[in-house]
């Protein structure tokens, strides 16, 4: 039986909804695993969470209901083979995995707030109780890396997939072969200083007796945080950028930071607490501001190598020595072989008015919010819509046998497993 994706996230959102709507309940036992359980509401809530994707689903469906059942005896075979082996799980790593998947329940239902008035539990509650299911599905994530990760389709196997499903395999999409220079507006710095002048001036303001949560919301280029003055709540140590966190980190309770540089801006910085791995901050943000003149001077220089393109020098080779972005520099400003479709639409309509081998006009990029600048984008080849061959898309076809591969492993590894531990059905 398949595992589902996203797992953590899914358990959580489903042991909130039973434990949201049905507290005080008995729960009834429906399968036993080694030394765990499998609990009606853990079938309710993988239910309820299949329902709230697809509303088409039947939450009442017998068949689909031993599914989500039989899915979740595999996963307690896994994490019970996991503890046998040794496998251990860090309590920072539940930690970080616990606060990951509160931060995406936060962005998708708004707030902390939110969550605990759906839900009728603090967000406290929520950490403690759900420890011990992080954990788990940890531990289960650790045993399937244990077994499979190493697991890689061979020649062999492509070709024999790909006899097995020719007739069947999708159209491979239209896709480019393409390349990019990126040159970063890098502000001046004369602009530099006067943000860090302003920066200086609001802290002076602050430590005089003015009120930081109301300069942070006047003036803190951090929205989400601005309109909460300036609170960047609790967080582990290692989440913020290395600046920040050393400054911050330096700080007794209270204290008001001087200005601190950083990717984004200049941050005044108040430390509110600290253990010895977390820290209750809160802070206001200037952003360095960027003329049009540094502006210009980015797309002037992404022309001039444009222009040397056309004269006949090597793409690759001005990218590997004059590009900003260091993903790509090395590989001659590669960004391999992407789906039209999956693109932006102006950088698709810009491709669309290449031809093979010519080159973009500068354009706007910022894949990082720290560094906006512009790139210039080379066309190497269009490759139309096809029926995939072995010859031509051996990649495509290696990910999707290597895929194929595991899922089979795992099912035979699961079927060893329910021979070999114990379980059974109530």
């Amino acid at each position: 039986m398949r595992t589902p994706l996203s797992i953590v996230t899914i358990v959580l959102l489903s042991l909130l909804a039973v434990r949201g709507h049905a507290q005080d309940s008995m729960e009834g036992i429906v399968a036993i695993v080694g030394r765990e359980i499998v609990l009606k509401s853990d079938v309710d809530g993988q239910m309820e969470i299949m329902a709230q994707r697809d509303p088409k689903v039947n939450r009442k469906d017998p068949v689909l209901r031993q599914a989500v059942l039989d899915q979740l005896i595999n996963e307690r075979l896994m994490m019970t083979k996991a503890i046998e082996d040794s496998v251990e799980v860090t309590e920072d790593e539940i930690t970080q995995r616990m606060e990951y998947q509160l931060q995406s329940l936060i962005q998708q239902f708004g707030s902390e707030k939110r969550i605990e008035d759906m839900y009728g539990m603090s967000m406290a509650r929520i950490r403690r109780e759900f420890r011990d299911e992080i954990r788990k599905r940890l531990l289960v994530e650790k045993m399937q890396q244990k077994q499979f990760a190493d697991i890689k389709a061979t020649r062999a196997d492509v070709e024999g997939f790909y006899e097995r499903y020719r007739d069947s395999l999708p159209s491979i999409p239209e896709r480019v072969d393409l390349y990019h220079i990126v040159k970063y507006v890098k502000p001046s710095a004369e602009k530099n200083k006067e943000a860090q002048s302003l920066a200086l001036r609001i802290r002076d303001s602050v430590v005089k007796g003015g009120s930081f949560s109301e300069f942070a919301r006047r003036h803190s280029a951090d929205p989400i945080s601005a309109a909460n003055g300036g609170d960047l709540g609790t967080v582990e140590k290692g989440k913020f950028v290395p600046a920040f966190e050393a400054a911050a980190f330096a700080l007794s309770p209270n204290e008001i930071s001087a200005p601190v540089e950083s990717p984004f801006g200049w941050h005044v910085i108040q430390l509110i607490s600290k253990t010895s791995t977390t820290m209750t901050t809160r802070h206001i943000l200037i952003r360095v501001s960027q003329s049009e003149e540094d502006r210009d001077s980015a797309k002037a220089t992404l022309v001039r190598m444009k222009k040397a393109v056309e004269a006949g020098d090597s793409f690759e080779s001005i990218a590997r020595e004059y590009s900003d972005e260091r993903e790509t520099q090395g590989f001659g400003g590669a960004m391999g072989q992407i789906e039209l479709l999956r693109l932006p639409e102006d950088m698709r309509s810009a491709i669309a008015a290449l031809a093979d081998g010519s080159v973009s006009d500068p354009m706007p990029y910022a894949a990082d919010p720290t560094k906006p600048g512009y790139h210039i984008l080379y066309r190497k080849r269009l490759i139309p819509a096809h029926k995939p061959s072995v010859d031509d898309d051996y990649k495509q076809l290696e990910q999707m046998a290597s895929f194929e591969k595991k899922q089979r492993l795992e099912q035979e590894w699961i079927l060893k497993l329910r021979r070999e531990l114990y379980w059974e059905v109530k």
